[in-house]
């Protein structure tokens, strides 16, 4: 099934409102194995809209529409696709009844434009708006299935899951279940990880594979349609282990899973500590950390060594090492791992120093960090490069500290077990 996008709202087009609509129901779809092949923003013009609707309908299979349903003149998004599909349109007698009560709650009187927001194409099957007035339909013309959507994403969103999801899902009869799950990764990016896995993306069927690049990770998420949850599993069973034959030591975990929090568990499942120094992402990985409930019995706490005084006066970093090396070097970065260590008494250490940006320092480029990860009997420091703008540098460096972490915890408890 291939599947368009099409926004309404001149405010869009002006940069008024960020069209995050778009962004939802293509996740959204792409998680029920539907392929979104275009996006369109068009103005609250009634021939524009019309125009990109019979280009959708050559096209598509099926069309989402968001915003245009409102009370005023330019809320034209039902008659034209009423048109469209040669179709007139109707009262819809609940959504007048809510539009009357929520007036009547607010003893304000209902001007009679508000009745246009009760209107549906005749024959549709409505979408009821629990979170707001005018309902969402379905209408199917010709082979092609048109949803229409209310603009503000506080109603689209409730809509979609409780009434539009299960629509989408009837529209496969003989596959009852949609399962998903999400693969976690950091370490690698989006164009490594695909490259890797490009075969398999290709080929796709059922399940099928959607990557999405976030800041500082990348996740796969995997969806299967299944007569059951255990039969969807088993299906995803043989290509998870694949996925993870080919790119398993960048996973660090599934799902709704954060990086820190993965953290925290291993380190409460194996009674280890961690403290960190932190220069150039000024506190981001103890931020992270502390974000997660029982951090506290793991984590002691950390230093914001910003400055040179401070590297030297509380990590004892040496001037000379600083002179020679200067403060974004591996040696600088090994000794503020081993020296927080020492300093909290914990089982690891983690520093992280750089170039934020926006500008070179000591003669070395934007993004350009070094991550300390010190354990008892051995420190090892990663060299990166993160580019991109100040904000990305530090918040790709903190994840890659959590993510060294992680993969440092794993093999101090494969090493111990073996």
């Amino acid at each position: 099934m291939k599947a368009e996008i099409i926004a309404v709202g001149t405010e869009l087009l002006l940069g008024q409102i960020v069209n995050t609509n778009a962004q939802f129901l293509s996740e959204q779809l792409n998680a029920l194995g539907i392929s979104v092949y275009f996006h369109s923003v068009v103005g609250d013009n009634p021939d524009r809209l019309a125009a990109q609707l019979a280009i959708a309908h050559s096209r598509s299979d099926l069309v989402l529409l968001t915003g245009g349903l409102g009370p005023t003149k330019d809320d034209l998004t039902k008659e034209v696709v009423a048109r469209h599909v040669g179709r007139s349109l109707k009262l819809e007698p609940q959504a007048l009844k809510r539009i009357q009560r929520f007036f009547e709650a607010r003893q304000v009187p209902m001007t009679e434009n508000n009745k246009r927001q009760a209107l549906i194409i005749d024959g549709a099957r409505v979408f009821p708006n629990e979170t707001g007035l005018a309902p969402g339909m379905a209408v199917k013309h010709e082979g092609v299935h048109y949803l229409l959507f209310p603009g503000p994403p506080g109603e689209l969103k409730p809509m979609y899951f409780k009434y539009a999801r299960p629509y989408l899902v009837e529209l496969s009869p003989d596959q009852h279940v949609v399962h998903s799950k999400v693969m976690r990764f950091c370490g690698i990016g989006e164009s490594a990880l695909e490259s890797r896995l490009l075969d398999l993306i290709n080929n796709q069927t059922n399940p099928t594979i959607a990557p999405l690049a976030k800041e500082g990770e990348v996740t796969l998420r995997l969806t299967s349609f299944a007569k059951s949850k255990a039969d969807a599993e088993q299906k995803m069973a043989s290509l998870i282990r694949e996925i993870q034959a080919r790119v398993g030591k960048y996973q660090y975990g599934w799902d709704e899973e954060t990086l820190e929090e993965v953290l925290v568990r291993q380190l409460h499942h194996n009674n280890l500590t961690v403290a960190a120094a932190e220069s150039c992402t000024g506190g981001l990985v103890c931020h992270s950390i502390t974000r997660v409930s029982g951090a506290s019995q793991v984590f002691p706490g950390g230093i914001v060594c910003y400055a040179n005084d401070v590297k030297m006066g509380e990590l004892g970093v040496p001037p000379e090492v600083l002179g020679q090396d200067g403060a974004i070097s591996e040696r600088t970065a090994r000794i503020l791992a081993e020296e927080v260590r020492k300093k909290f008494k914990t089982d690891l250490g983690v520093s992280v120093t750089g170039v934020a940006g926006p500008e070179q320092q000591e003669g070395k480029p934007v993004g350009l960090v070094f991550i300390g990860v010190a354990g008892e009997h051995k420190t090892r420091v990663y060299k990166v490069n993160v580019g991109g703008l100040r904000h990305t540098v530090q918040t790709r460096a903190a994840k890659l500290a959590l993510f060294y972490l992680i993969r440092t915890v794993k093999e101090l408890v494969g090493n111990q077990s073996g």
